[in-house]
């Protein structure tokens, strides 16, 4: 059954959702297209996006994606999300929800589809527990994120932005000082495939951590052995 619970927070970031799409296309023109396609690459069947900002991904889901769920709760991108919809080769169905409380079955999804938006959801180890959720048994999640560097000194400036109040304002909710490969590893996820690299989304930015992969949820008596929540 779907998760139960108080109704989800309305969630607006409009400074953020005016400045994103323009944002997202230079990032895309330096190859975070290409990226989300290598994302998408090989999906199948019944799939949930959450996170899915202005529909950036839509156009390229391959033609065996039977429907996208595509989740989003910012008024303003949702609307861009639904327009492009309209366009999608494949079936897309835009939802006003959160990470944290996704509006579908257990088990529902072949695949569920993370495209830089764990850096941003309030409760990260919650949203995963949900995407966990709503997985078929042998399910796969895709997942394409910034990281916390490894090195000096960009990780200590990253870890200053992520406590400051302002950067997450300004970000649309972004904490950049975030591990997401542990945090999705924690949470019942055995990693098929992660390829780390740095990638610049544009001149004035620095190169950041990203990690394009895929994974798996362990069955439930290993997730309880490595800690996690049944």
């Amino acid at each position: 059954m779907p998760a139960t619970g108080p109704p989800s927070a309305r969630v607006e970031h409009p400074l953020f959702a005016r400045l994103y799409p323009r944002q997202r296309a230079v990032a895309d023109r330096r190859g975070a297209e290409e990226h989300r396609r290598r994302l998408l690459a090989g999906l199948a069947g019944r799939v949930v996006e959450v996170g899915a900002g202005d529909g950036a991904c839509f156009a390229l889901y391959p033609e065996a994606v039977t429907e996208v769920v595509a989740v989003e709760p910012e008024p303003r991108l949702r609307a861009l999300a639904e327009r492009a919809a309209e366009l999608a080769p494949v079936p897309v169905r835009v939802v006003d929800a959160v990470a944290e409380e996704l509006p579908l079955e257990d088990g529902s999804m072949d695949a569920a589809v993370v495209s830089l938006v764990l850096c941003s959801v309030p409760d990260q180890a919650r949203a995963l527990a949900e995407i966990r959720r709503v997985l078929r048994p042998g399910g796969e999640l895709r997942f394409y994120e910034h990281v916390l560097p490894r090195r000096q000194p960009l990780r200590l400036l990253l870890e200053l932005a992520d406590r400051s109040t302002l950067w997450p304002r300004i970000a649309g909710g972004c904490h950049p000082a975030r591990e997401t490969e542990s945090a999705i590893e924690r949470a019942g996820f055995e990693v098929d495939r992660c390829e780390r690299f740095g990638f610049r989304a544009s001149a004035l930015l620095p190169a950041i951590p990203h990690i394009l992969g895929s994974a798996r949820a362990r069955p439930d008596r290993e997730r309880t052995n490595a800690g996690g929540s049944p």
